[in-house]
């Protein structure tokens, strides 16, 4: 008998061709033949220039600043393939948009679930990103997930360009993110220390109408509608203490310290980069020599170049190719790029020829 794995094709969007090319490089194939383009009406659609019947399809899609065309372009290319009888689909995406909406704020929806249950349904089996937001966006999917660490390369960096890295001190931008944190400064065998007093707005727990005051009557005209009153309890329950004395931050405080070491701030994105530059400067009056920046996923969202280009505090920032760049960004001499597409290549590889993924996080602690 012959062999009984399917044939393999790759496929790319849009969002990332660069990233793509290199991943199907280190894979060993050709991207499949696929046209995918946007109409005159904005419409997108879908083309398969080959026969796909009974193969296994990886197609590649990350986030970008386009996110809701890459969203819905992925969410087509996925249901393409499966009309066109694909025997397997996998979703490589680098970088998981609406990742950082997977909890329930105010009025607000869990916009993550919904893009999973969107994902699943189109058809995907089998989803491969990279540093979730939440480890909990796993449940969200009715179908495996590999969720890769960069953590490995971005070590790597930091041994290979920074040459006194003994002397440098892992910087964590909120409690939250100490956990991941604490992992790298353990792997290198350096201090860590924490920013407190700092509350990022987007992590907040706002209030949701619960402890809002009692209603009043309203006004109509020369009369007052009247109100129905509150039903009584046989127990009483504490009285809400207001939002104002609720959401005091602290004075900016660190816990540790940097004075006269290498800062490196860490956290799993960077999309406004006006608080990390705040936040550098902050550690030079508290006196590191020099700031980095570091992510897996970089968005750099805004006037970011500008930003960081006329910051005299943040030295450099690092991030990983899992979002591209624009092309000012991408030149731009203090952000440096690591390159994870290996990372991806070899988590196909392995999923296609059935082999154990455990050897990819082989000594990697949760970050």
């Amino acid at each position: 008998m012959g062999d009984p794995r399917a044939p393999m094709v790759l496929f790319a969007g849009q969002s990332h061709p660069s990233l793509a090319e290199d991943i199907a490089g280190h894979v060993g194939v050709k991207l499949g033949d696929i046209l995918v383009h946007n109409l005159s009406s904005t419409e997108t659609e879908v083309k398969l220039q080959e026969s796909i019947r009974g193969k296994e399809v990886f197609i590649i899609q990350s986030g970008s600043k386009r996110v809701n065309n890459d969203v819905f372009e992925l969410l087509t290319m996925v249901y393409a393939c499966k009309t066109s009888s694909a025997r397997k689909i996998v979703a490589v995406i680098p970088y998981l948009p609406y990742s950082k909406q997977c909890r329930m704020r105010r009025r607000a929806c869990i916009t993550s679930k919904l893009l999973a249950k969107l994902m699943c349904n189109a058809g995907i089996n089998h989803l491969i990103t990279m540093d979730l937001h939440q480890r909990e966006i796993h449940g969200f999917f009715d179908c495996s997930v590999d969720n890769l660490r960069s953590s490995p390369f971005l070590l790597q960096y930091i041994l290979d360009n920074i040459p006194n890295y003994r002397e440098c001190v892992m910087v964590a931008k909120h409690p939250s993110s100490t956990r991941r944190v604490s992992s790298y400064a353990e792997r290198l065998r350096v201090n860590f220390a924490v920013v407190h007093g700092e509350l990022k707005e987007e992590e907040e727990r706002e209030v949701d109408g619960r402890t809002s005051p009692p209603p009043t009557p309203i006004q109509i005209g020369n009369g007052t509608l009247p109100i129905v009153a509150p039903a009584t309890f046989a127990c009483s329950f504490p009285t809400p203490i207001p939002r104002y004395q609720q959401k005091i931050k602290p004075s900016l405080s660190l816990v540790g310290s940097v004075k006269g070491k290498i800062a490196i701030m860490l956290d799993d994105i960077i999309d406004d980069i006006e608080p990390w530059c705040l936040l550098a400067g902050f550690l030079k009056e508290q006196g590191a020599q020099k700031v980095y920046a570091m992510a897996p996923h970089g968005i750099l969202s805004g006037n970011a170049l500008e930003l960081i280009n006329s910051s005299s505090s943040l030295d450099q920032v690092v991030i990983t190719n899992t979002v591209p760049l624009s092309n000012g960004l991408a030149i731009s001499p203090k952000i440096h790029v690591v390159d994870v597409s290996k990372m991806f290549a070899e988590a196909i590889r392995r999923i296609h020829n059935g082999e154990s993924m455990s050897a990819l996080f082989t000594n990697i602690t949760e970050d």
